[in-house]
């Protein structure tokens, strides 16, 4: 077989797996929001066959002929060309797929299935007992895996590789140990700065019907995507022009639902910009979770938060609301929005102590991981953290270690990628708004294909093909440094 030949066939054979893989999104997606709790079982036994057949095909050992026979070609010529950096990353996934066995494979979706429904029941009974047995069974499982996958320094750094590719816990460790440093005081400073709260009535209906608004308006259009009600706030590509949002709404506060909104239309935003022409391959893929968060948290906190984007669409907001808001002025409401208050919750938690709540999670899945700390101490831990670094202490469990689905679901070492998310994303911002900007005045004249099309061509078109740092360091012009992040939140805060 010829280079041209064996390149189309490990192309075709990408596109199969990924449209596979599309069928198991869709199986999970349909698991949180519309299916029965008595089909748990039989979705389990489905997720587990999928994830067997995928990694059949990903271990194909026709890959590893394909691959050796487009490596020792001029197809690969040029590192930044599509071909070159799909045959790296193919390589890269072949080898890391043939260490892991197909049963273990299987049993980690079939787990993932059981476990999820379990996480879900127990917190809604506030029962860690009942959920306890999973916990310890997933994390047995992760061990598992990082070790069949194998590792030079710890475990954890095998598990990382899925969702942030070249990070390590060596690098991850001292870099949240300088965050926090920063962020602690900063919290402190502003725990007890006055903020306005605005309270009332936001009926759920109406939340959704003006924020889906406000997300088309941005640019997220029906026919490439849907909104549904879910147990938590989360964003599926489904395949091109498939992307579904889960959201969950508060009947009495309506900064909560919305922020949620533009959070998952900045996931929706990045995997609609990659381009469908290499769906299926690594130049069609995003290049890591930190990225992808940075996206969901650029719209999330630089958009939705912003002056100029209240500006457009308060009054259209306060006319929906009028009973809640017709007193409330712009500023008073942003103030509202934009409060600093340590809060047990983090998917709710302001800009400012958000990334405590991930370095929280850290800290403790390493330690669950290692064998260090055990599920069942897992809720004094928790409280603990809690009240170090955030200076308050969860009434209950379900407020506490079981607010996240993510364990539950075998998600181990994706924590991380919030944070860098939220570092990547003050970076990348102000570059869009210094080439394209200034950004607020294009914000308050409801103007966004500026900075969405700035992104697409510096973010969303590359794929994988460039790592993380890289692509931050081409869009911005600099390395990826935490310092912009604490100082974009300490301008705009202190």
């Amino acid at each position: 077989m010829n280079p041209d030949q064996a390149y189309a066939e490990l192309i075709r054979l990408s596109r199969t797996e990924s449209i596979l893989s599309s069928c198991a999104q869709l199986l999970q997606w349909d698991a949180e929001i519309n299916m029965p709790r008595r089909g748990v079982e039989h979705r389990g036994q489905q997720m587990g066959l999928l994830a067997g057949l995928a990694h059949e095909r990903a271990t194909d050992p026709l890959r590893e002929e394909l691959l050796t026979v487009v490596e020792q070609s001029p197809l690969v010529a040029d590192p930044e060309s599509a071909e070159s950096v799909n045959v790296r990353e193919l390589r890269h996934d072949y080898d890391r797929a043939t260490k892991l066995p197909r049963d273990l494979v299987e049993e980690m979706a079939r787990v993932s299935a059981m476990s999820s429904q379990a996480w879900a029941e127990a917190r809604d009974k506030n029962d860690f007992a009942a959920f306890e047995p999973w916990l310890d069974k997933t994390f047995d499982l992760a061990r598992q895996k990082a070790d069949a996958f194998g590792y030079d320094d710890v475990r954890y750094d095998a598990l990382l590789e899925d969702f942030e590719p070249g990070m390590t816990a060596a690098q991850l460790t001292p870099m949240f140990e300088k965050l926090r440093v920063e962020l602690v005081p900063l919290v402190d400073a502003l725990r007890d700065k006055p903020a306005p709260q605005v309270k009332g009535e936001f009926p759920i209906e109406r939340q959704r019907e003006l924020s889906e608004g406000i997300a088309r308006t941005l640019g997220f259009t029906a026919d490439t995507g849907r909104f549904d009600l879910g147990p938590h706030p989360f964003c599926s590509f489904i395949g091109p022009g498939d992307v579904r949002i889960a959201l969950r709404y508060r009947a009495d506060d309506f900064s909560s639902g919305f922020l949620a909104v533009m959070h998952e239309t900045g996931h929706a935003f990045y995997e609609l910009g990659l381009d469908d022409e290499h769906y299926g391959t690594p130049m069609g893929s995003a290049v890591s979770l930190g990225i992808h968060e940075s996206q969901s948290r650029l719209w999330e906190n630089y958009v939705g938060r912003s002056p100029g984007f209240w500006r457009h669409f308060y009054p259209g907001l306060q006319r929906e609301f009028s009973d809640a808001l017709s007193t409330v002025t712009i500023d008073t409401f942003r103030k509202s929005m934009n409060r600093v208050e340590p809060g047990l919750i983090r998917v709710e938690a302001d800009e400012v102590t958000y990334n405590l709540h991930i370095i929280i999670r850290y800290e403790l899945e390493r330690a669950l991981l290692d064998g260090n700390l055990t599920a069942r101490d897992l809720p004094d831990a928790w409280r603990q953290l809690y009240q170090q670094y955030l200076g308050i202490t969860p009434p209950d469990d379900k407020t506490g270690c079981m607010q996240d689905i993510h364990w539950s679901e075998g998600l181990i070492a994706y924590f991380p990628t919030y944070t860098l998310g939220n570092i990547y994303s003050a970076q990348i911002f102000a570059a869009a708004d210094s080439d394209v900007g200034p950004l607020e005045e294009s914000f308050a004249k409801g103007e966004f294909a500026p900075l969405r099309e700035w992104l697409r061509e510096k973010i969303y078109r590359h794929g994988r093909r460039y790592k993380a740092p890289q692509l931050v360091e081409r869009a911005t012009g600099g390395a990826a440094d935490s310092k912009h992040l604490v100082a974009s939140l300490t301008q705009r805060y202190m």
